[in-house]
């Protein structure tokens, strides 16, 4: 889809970063970039929010050393610096190389094409790997390498090689250890109960043994090739959050889960579905399409970094405010995936992909054909989400959903953050721009506006439906999640922020009992 953005913040070229360099502080400028490899690099969603974490968090860690009063969330006030080297520029180098470094370890294939440059575009010397504290250089290096060591074991399986500690305590918590393969593989033995379904089921209709639960997928990729879906991040519930003590902190607020079989809600949000597809209009589809773009597995999250930029531009951020901004943005949607993960994988729920062609196999039902086809009459197996063929729906159980999830907890950290639900954003989409419907949809330019944060992230919570791939539940309780994710961050982040207040509070409410 051609989105043609207002503000346009989405720079794509280390020229151009280079050319903006003026308006633009090296913490946007490294956001951007992190941004642009992680739309090439193809990562999940989870580990996308991961990896953006990382980033911000070696970034914040290096800026705390010339900061008056914050702490670094490894080595606390450790490296804190002399006011006298509290400037500008020393700020920007020690961010740098703490961006250089996160990024050429979470994100290794841009180091080259991407990293290496910018670093000489803004003056610096990559290869600078100093662990000076009086250096700038050495701040950033240091910073970065305390939250590398940490972030290694947290059980994401980055590396493709958890070790026998982390395999150990899997097996005390009732996981089966399995030997990891790759990097981010499940290593906790999760397997589906239901077989893979074929979409579309064309030849056969793959009944699912269990209909309450998670059916992997078969499709045909981009590329031609056969695909089966596999639990993308089953293991996501297990690593270790940045606010919430662990993964299934937030799980209570999801009880009592999505609908059962048999029960008459389950076959209601399915017939719900049904109906909004058939009468999908152009809006609807235009934003399913914007927040679950196919090919980004992690959309979502990009927009989210887009809007924080455009408010940065908006309130004309300094370094500063842009370094906790990003901060506690980043740690929240960390959060956030890690209780929506531990939700997909308590409940392992099914998608409506799957409960709609078997709840209505063999019956006639009204719902969108296929790109430019428009409502049709089929059969019920035959039913398609509004999505792209080559990623029919996402590689996860149904409930809850995590676009809902990062679009609730990134919507409320910058209300919190601007102090305001003000948000102010458009953006014009081009006639016949669609990748789904391409010269069909939407039938006329059209604009995407929100006045409020919270407007666009009930927006992206809706998609999810407009796109069927979420159920009402799914999406409403996703919501939920995020919010909660983000109070909980944003809570930590201050303690990291204004130390001395976070003290006062917490002595304040053990003297009175709270």
């Amino acid at each position: 889809m051609k989105l043609l953005f207002f503000p346009v913040l989405l720079l794509i070229s280390i020229p151009i970063i280079s050319s903006a360099k003026e308006s633009q502080n090296a913490v946007t400028q490294w956001d951007i970039v992190a941004v642009q490899s992680l739309r090439e690099a193809k990562l999940g969603a989870p580990m996308a929010a991961r990896a953006l974490a990382i980033v911000h968090t070696c970034m914040y860690d290096a800026w705390a050393a010339y900061d008056e009063k914050a702490l670094g969330t490894q080595m606390r006030g450790v490296l804190r610096r002399p006011v006298s080297e509290r400037t500008e520029a020393n700020k920007e180098r020690a961010v740098s190389y703490a961006a250089y470094r996160a990024l050429s370890d979470v994100l290794p294939a841009d180091v080259e094409s991407v990293y290496k440059p910018l670093m000489h575009q803004l003056g610096y010397d990559p290869n600078d790997k100093s662990t000076d504290i009086e250096l700038p250089a050495g701040i950033g290096n240091i910073a970065c390498a305390q939250i590398l060591g940490y972030r290694h074991q947290d059980k994401s399986n980055q590396s493709g090689e958890m070790d026998s500690a982390a395999a150990e305590n899997a097996g005390k918590n009732g996981i089966k250890k399995i030997n990891a393969i790759g990097a981010y593989d499940d290593w906790t033995g999760y397997r589906p109960l239901n077989a893979a379904g074929v979409v579309p089921a064309q030849f056969r209709f793959s009944v699912p043994l269990n209909p309450d639960h998670w059916q992997p997928l078969t499709y045909t990729d981009s590329t031609g090739n056969l695909m089966l879906q596999m639990f993308e991040g089953a293991q996501w519930c297990f690593i270790k959050p940045f606010a919430l003590t662990k993964g299934d902190d937030l799980r209570a607020e999801t009880e009592p889960g999505p609908f059962k079989y048999r029960s008459p809600e389950y076959e209601q949000q399915a017939e719900e579905l049904i109906k909004v597809s058939a009468n999908l209009s152009d809006r609807e589809k235009v934003a399913a399409e914007y927040w679950s773009d196919g090919v980004i597995t992690g959309a979502t999250l990009e927009r989210w970094m887009e809007f924080a930029r455009f408010v940065s531009t908006r309130d004309h951020h300094t370094l500063d405010e842009d370094v906790k901004m990003y901060f506690v943005l980043t740690n929240a949607l960390i959060d956030a995936s890690i209780a929506a993960w531990d939700t997909k994988r308590t409940y392992d729920s099914v998608r409506p992909v799957t409960a709609i062609s078997f709840l209505f196999n063999g019956k006639k039902i009204r719902a969108w054909g296929g790109p430019g086809k428009g409502t049709v009459e089929m059969d019920g197996s035959q039913w398609l989400p509004y999505q792209f063929r080559t990623l029919p729906t996402p590689p996860t159980p149904e409930y809850v959903s995590e676009q809902s999830a990062f679009s609730a907890a990134a919507a409320r950290v910058l209300e919190l953050w601007t102090g305001s639900e003000h948000f102010g954003y458009s953006m014009t989409i081009e006639a016949g721009s669609s990748k789904i419907e391409p010269g069909v949809t939407p039938a006329r330019k059209l604009d995407l506006k929100w006045a409020r944060f919270r407007d666009a992230a009930d927006e992206a919570g809706m998609a999810g439906r407009y796109g069927g791939i979420q159920f009402a539940r799914g999406d409403v309780v996703g919501r939920k999640l995020g919010r909660l994710a983000a109070s909980r961050a944003w809570e930590k982040a201050q303690s990291y922020f204004q130390p001395e207040n976070s003290a006062r509070t917490t002595a304040s409410s053990n003297a009175t009992g709270n």
